[in-house]
């Protein structure tokens, strides 16, 4: 057996502690490991201190690794202590209580100081950073005895620690030299906007300032400023950005200019000596960005487990953040120079602003504020370095130059579209025929149009082009909106439905239509099937599906086609099958003579072409569960080969699909349910366009929600990092009954989480009890269902069964 190695990490920080999560996970026995931290907490994340002094979460809600996990892998964590010298010579760590620790290899992950200007009065008391846990719970006390605080530093920390404050109930005023606010991100209009945001919110600046001396006597009582002015305060918050911590670097002989000097595989100046993180200086660049530091802690995992692996070349970085609830994106190089050019629009009303700068044809950096939806796709661009020459204001209004027509305004785009243009992809609804409608009909609300044309009455996603139309051609006749339902049956919403149906205890489609007074008293295709789920979804344990309110598709159990042959999908389990499962499927495939066998997108195999009076035959002898690739449902769990085979792979992605695959195959849902799992984040699996989309990354699973791939492409949210399977169930049944309970019917979860927001679903799963509650839910739901052809197998006479089934007028969908 070989003898373990000795490991030293200096530093309890993310950085520091990510590379030890990596390595375990790449090499868990090969080294004897001690980390050694200043401050008396396991790994938290520092990031969060300003969410703990706002009062949104606690300490505990911020640690990362709790004390039992150094325990259950079998770390010494020493903290409160400070390494004072890296003994090169002699291989060993000295801290500052005198602890003498041997190593083979040791880690520098000292992360950085806050900077402390050199201002008169400094070392008063009530002036403090903004650095850890021992300050927040400084400006805490304070808040309860003082009223006035000033924030040094208009940058991130400084905004962050002022909002804080803010929530404290004291009175704040964030002072910076810059004339702008987050100068390091923004230009000058986003900072402006910024700037009346939070003044809004009762934030008080002074900018353009230069703080010259601290007054008071033991404690801080005021600033005095270059021009003379003065601020009266009770505490002072400095927060004028960091420095790498290189002192014990220093004291150790070890090479350190800003920062401590490594190679691209983590390598010190000094044998058996790496550094990570904040206080690294890599090809003369500094880093305080959490990604990548975490990209500089996978690479030295690697080097030290001896598995190989690409060096480590720098980050382009961007900046995707929340400021006291503004949202905020910065990307790349965002104040143009000489030789480039900027494109930028403002809208005051709003509250946004979009800038892209280009340079020789390439996008190379971009500034977003308040909506920074595009925030994902521009910085690809950026990192791409390809020409966007022809495309620039498409990318920045979002609408393709030619449709400008050099107007530059929305209505010129509407007036150059071309009459035969589809407008409504999903009926086939042309410019002309909504142009007519609005001049020849009197349609002139949207609900109007919808009623007409069809228009904008299926997935909704061409809505803000008829309100364009609209607005162009309905001119001063534009009628009012009028508020809709969940169908022309109704004007009651989903959530007005759901909530009467609970409180009356209504149990059947008929009586809430007639209850809640339907115009339509036999409703129509779109509501019928909208209260057949939402009633099974309330209450799964008593509510009896009716068949009759289902659509076509459902109610075969295939798919229509065109030529009214179906399409038969049994389930394939995280698309890996065995050789008696093909052979039978081949088989029943040549009995029944289908014209068509072939290989989906999903992983699963499609038999087309067959007649519906073969379905019940050839469901008993397939004997397989129905792949429902025709219902609101769970349709896929697309898998790559993970690392049963692939030598990229870090997670077992097939054995992770097929058992989501076998907890939710019987799960229904507002719509249809895309699942994916890659073994490794190059993605193969393409699981950050799916409904619900999981990536494997060194040590744990990122979770991905609300994907597209269909006619409106969204590329995914992350919904949270967890590091066991679990955790991935645990989330993974919870994110989708939330869905299931509060997504409209036919909205997928693309469109449901842009509706209601990433944000408002993260707080609605956080706490594990809220989670384990809906996982519990929809247990009890997917219960009490079974596969829909074993209902129809199990009976005597299948011919019989199949005929009642179908019988009743279907809906049409």
């Amino acid at each position: 057996m070989t003898e373990r190695k000795k490991l030293v990490l200096v530093g309890n920080g993310m950085a520091g502690v990510r590379s030890i999560e990596h390595l375990l996970k790449l090499a868990p026995d090969a080294y004897d490991i001690t980390i050694i931290g200043s401050e008396p907490h396991p790994n938290y994340n520092r990031i969060m201190l300003s969410h703990v002094l706002a009062g949104t979460a606690g300490i505990d809600d911020i640690v990362i690794n709790d004390w039992n996990w150094y325990k259950e892998n079998n770390i010494n964590l020493i903290t409160g202590q400070t390494v004072t010298k890296v003994d090169v010579e002699q291989r060993k760590v000295i801290t500052d209580a005198g602890v003498e620790v041997g190593y083979d290899n040791v880690i520098l992950a000292m992360g950085s100081n806050p900077f402390m200007p050199p201002i008169p009065g400094s070392d008063k008391e009530g002036v403090i950073a903004f650095r850890n846990i021992e300050d927040c719970e400084t400006m805490f006390a304070a808040a309860k005895s003082y009223k006035k605080a000033a924030v040094i530093g208009g940058g991130l920390l400084g905004l962050e620690a002022a909002r804080g404050l803010l929530d404290l109930g004291m009175d704040v005023t964030v002072i910076h030299r810059n004339p702008i606010l987050m100068n390091a991100q923004l230009d000058e209009p986003a900072g402006r906007m910024l700037q009346r945001e939070l003044e809004a919110q009762g934030m008080k600046f002074m900018l353009s300032a230069q703080t010259t001396k601290m007054v008071g006597g033991d404690r801080v009582e005021g600033l005095e400023f270059k021009d003379g002015s003065e601020l009266q305060t009770d505490l002072v918050v400095m927060a004028v950005g960091i420095r790498p911590n290189v002192k014990l670097a220093q004291d150790s002989g070890i090479e350190a200019n800003q920062g401590v000097v490594v190679d691209d595989f983590m390598q010190t100046s000094a044998p058996g000596v790496y550094a990570v993180g904040e206080c690294i200086e890599h090809r003369g660049v500094s880093y305080g960005l959490v990604a990548p530091l975490y990209d500089q802690g996978a690479v030295l995992a690697k080097r030290l487990a001896g598995v190989e692996t690409a060096g480590y070349t720098g980050s382009i970085t961007s900046t995707k953040l929340k400021v006291s609830g503004v949202d905020v994106f910065s990307a790349g190089v965002f104040l143009e120079k000489p030789g480039m050019k900027a494109l930028r629009i403002q809208d005051d009303l709003g509250g946004t602003y979009k800038k892209i700068v280009i340079e020789n044809g390439k996008l190379i950096g971009a500034v977003l504020f308040g909506d920074i939806s595009d925030g994902t796709e521009l910085f690809s661009y950026i990192k791409k370095g390809e020409s966007i020459e022809g495309r620039e204001k498409e990318l920045l209004l979002g609408v393709s130059a030619d449709a400008l027509g050099g107007k530059g305004s929305s209505t010129s785009k509407f007036e150059s579209m071309p009459d035969d243009e589809i407008v409504c992809g999903c009926n086939g609804v042309t410019k002309a025929m909504i142009t007519d409608a609005i001049k020849n009909k009197g349609c002139n609300t949207l609900s109007a149009i919808k009623g007409c044309t069809k228009a904008a009455g299926s997935c909704g996603g061409c809505k803000s082009d008829v309100e364009g139309l609209l607005k162009v051609y309905a001119g001063d006749a534009l009628g009012e909106p009028v508020k809709e339902g969940i169908c022309g049956c109704t004007t009651l919403s989903r959530d007005e439905i759901v909530a009467e149906v609970s409180r009356m205890g209504l149990k059947t489609v008929k009586e809430v239509m007639n209850v809640l007074e339907w115009k339509e008293p036999e409703g129509c295709s779109k509501c019928r099937p909208a209260l057949n789920y939402y009633l099974g979804m309330l209450f799964p344990e008593e509510y009896v599906d009716e068949k009759e309110s289902k659509i076509t598709n459902e109610r075969f159990h295939a798919n229509i086609q065109k030529d009214g042959t179906f399409s038969v999908v049994p389930r394939i389990y995280g698309g890996v099958t065995s050789p008696s499962d093909l052979k039978k499927i081949a088989e029943v495939a040549e009995k029944f003579e289908v014209p068509l066998v072939k290989f989906t997108g999903g992983q699963r195999i499609d038999l087309l072409g067959v007649k519906k009076e073969d379905l019940p035959k050839m469901w008993e002898e397939l004997d397989m569960p129905s792949g429902h690739a025709y219902g609101k449902t769970l349709r896929t769990v697309k898998t790559c080969v993970g690392n049963t085979f692939c030598r990229f792979g870090t997670q077992d992605a097939m054995g992770m699909g097929i058992k989501l695959e076998k907890a939710f195959e019987r799960m229904t849902a507002p719509a249809k349910v895309k699942l994916a799992v890659s073994g490794c984040p190059r993605n193969c699996a393409e699981a950050t366009i799916k409904d619900l989309g999981l990536v494997a990354i060194d040590g744990g699973w990122e979770l991905h929600v609300g994907g597209n791939g269909g006619v409106h492409v969204r590329a995914t949210d992350l919904l949270c990092v967890v590091k066991t399977e679990e955790e991935v169930m645990e989330w993974s049944y919870a994110y989708l009954q939330y869905y299931r309970e509060n997504g409209n019917w036919n909205e997928r979860t693309s469109t449901w989480v842009e509706r209601v927001g990433l944000d408002s679903i993260k707080a609605a799963l956080e706490k594990q009890e809220d989670r384990l509650a809906l996982k519990q839910r929809l247990e009890t739901a997917i219960g009490v269902t079974v596969d829909p052809w074993k209902e129809i197998i199990e009976k005597d006479d299948l011919r019989k069964n199949f005929e009642q089934l179908s019988g009743a007028q279907p809906v049409r969908g």
